[in-house]
């Protein structure tokens, strides 16, 4: 390793905005199951699917609809 290093010519990471960041989250046993099984159907890890999935709706807007029967 050298002494000392030049980062004079340095550039700020683009990706650092999307770093992730670890949470506690609550979700049932069932909506667990649901997303294992879709994230083994498409090959990726299930933290991975649900994240796209939350990204989608963030970025969509969408809006929970709740009705109580």
């Amino acid at each position: 390793m050298r002494d000392s290093y030049d980062f004079s010519e340095s550039v700020p990471n683009p990706y650092a905005k999307r770093l992730k960041k670890q949470i506690t989250i609550r979700i049932d046993e069932d909506t667990i199951g649901y997303f294992k099984a879709m994230a083994e159907e498409k090959g990726i890890p299930y933290q991975s699917l649900i994240n796209l999935y939350l990204r989608d709706c963030a970025v969509e807007r969408r809006s929970l609809n709740m009705s109580w029967t």
